[in-house]
């Protein structure tokens, strides 16, 4: 197992709470392959490196794009259970969950990488326009397991720890986190990547790919693009270190 500091940031002064340690995911876009590498790296690096408190963040975008959606959910709901993994919801299951309860989102979800999920679940879709919305819907429907219902459900939209916000997309500078909207949480970009304000926590988040780690003053991005790079990122967090796994 390689780790490299962040050592382009060495002024960061924000720390996690004592004797712990939080492990943060980055965005899995359907890549169960290396969600269970790094799970494994994970609890390696427990192994090694004993602590009292060990937090295990996911940040959301478990699905679409990659090719196994449904087994990327099927290792988070255990690690959920048996770790007290902490789930963070990102636009992409706010897509699939609307779905759920709403046929005429399909062409937006669509658009976004839902075939390769709905594959991955054992349906297909006809292009033969024989099938409405409303007939993949009630196969997707029969297709999806409870279990994952209750994982959707499970989902938070952030997490503070110590200086340490979490959060799938970012917020909105200025605003404060109680007022913040679902849609910013989940969807916001530029408004946010742009702001050089100090958002009192270092924020911690995904969404928007980036070729390496991109840790600033404000914030860390942690979103590496694995459907398409192969590379899933994990930061190490603990005291003021920051390391990636």
């Amino acid at each position: 197992m390689s780790r490299r500091s962040a050592t382009d940031s060495p002024s960061i002064a924000h720390s996690t709470p004592a004797e712990t340690r939080i492990y943060a995911v980055g965005d899995v876009h359907g890549r169960a392959d290396l969600l269970s590498e790094t799970m494994e790296r994970i609890d390696e690096d427990l192994w090694r490196r004993p602590v009292s408190y060990a937090v295990e963040i996911y940040l959301g975008d478990y699905v679409d794009r990659g090719p196994d959606s449904k087994e990327v959910i099927d290792l988070l709901a255990t690690r959920l259970v048996r770790n007290n993994a902490v789930c963070l919801r990102g636009n992409h299951e706010e897509l699939l969950e609307r779905f759920l309860y709403d046929p005429a989102i399909l062409s937006s979800w669509l658009k976004l990488g839902a075939m390769q999920t709905l594959a991955s679940y054992g349906v297909s879709l006809r292009h033969d326009g024989t099938e409405s919305n409303y007939d993949l819907h009630q196969r997707f429907c029969r297709a999806f397991p409870k279990a994952h219902a209750l994982f959707l459900k499970c989902l938070k939209p952030w997490i503070c720890c110590g200086d340490y916000l979490f959060v799938h997309a970012g917020i909105r500078p200025n605003v404060p986190l109680d007022r913040q909207t679902m849609r910013d949480l989940l969807w916001i970009r530029s408004e946010f990547l742009d702001s050089p304000r100090d958002h009192g926590k270092l924020i911690v988040h995904g969404h928007t790919p980036v070729p390496h780690p991109d840790v600033r003053s404000n914030r860390i991005n942690i979103d590496t693009g694995a459907w398409r790079s192969g590379i899933l990122t994990c930061v190490i967090l603990e005291d003021t270190s920051i390391q990636f796994l």
